[in-house]
């Protein structure tokens, strides 16, 4: 790995501070990514739930952090593609979890799959699949 949690966490800091203190790195090795969503008023809808939109960033926080844990700080690296599938309701006011796999790594394009939960719910809540374009090294 080219980079640590802590590594992560600073990039996240410096490159995406509008949206850093919303996320933890927990766990990161070559294949799996583990990213925390911490849950706030801003991340919930009308009726308390998740939002849709909040789910989808935590799949693509967790998938770009995954990639660049392999490939290094490489902030132009994009996604290309996502395909998510809302399974049930977030259990309310409860951090969502991120357990992100890395399919494929290649020379320009890197394929992952997230499936979110609520914490410490073992049933998943949505599933996403993300492609990344990534830039010449």
């Amino acid at each position: 790995m080219k980079m640590d949690v802590p590594a992560l966490q600073d990039f996240l800091t410096r490159v995406f501070p509008q949206v850093a203190d919303d996320f933890e790195v927990i766990t990161m090795t070559n294949s799996l990514a583990k990213i925390k969503l911490k849950i706030s008023e801003k991340h919930l809808r009308p009726g308390g739930t998740v939002s849709g939109p909040s789910m989808f960033g935590l799949a693509d926080v967790s998938a770009y952090l995954l990639i660049l844990a392999q490939v290094g700080p490489k902030a132009l690296a994009v996604t290309t593609n996502c395909s998510i599938d809302f399974m049930r309701k977030p259990v309310s006011e409860c951090d969502l979890i991120a357990e992100c796999r890395l399919l494929k790594l290649g020379k320009s394009l890197a394929v992952t799959d997230c499936l979110l939960y609520s914490e410490g719910d073992v049933a998943p809540v949505a599933r996403a699949s993300l492609t990344y374009s990534l830039p010449p090294f």
